[in-house]
């Protein structure tokens, strides 16, 4: 069993971000949509951190196994 679980969190936590990311900053004049967060682009914020949360854990996992990529079929 070589799967290290760093592996698929690092990838949803970095699809996720890069999702929410895009979507703050296509969304980001929208002043309407951001009232309610006291006009904080919250999901610009969180989509930020959640890429920097899923690349430190691909890097976790790239550094555990001594750069080799994610395990695949042998």
């Amino acid at each position: 069993m070589g799967l290290d679980i760093r592996w698929p969190i690092g990838l949803m936590f970095s699809f996720v971000g890069v999702l929410m990311t895009v979507y703050g900053l296509v969304t980001g004049g929208d002043a309407e949509m951001y009232h309610r967060s006291l006009d904080i682009n919250i999901n610009l914020v969180w989509g930020v951190v959640l890429l920097v949360f899923g690349a430190l854990m691909l890097a976790m996992a790239i550094r555990a196994k001594g750069g080799e990529g994610p395990p695949g079929p042998k």
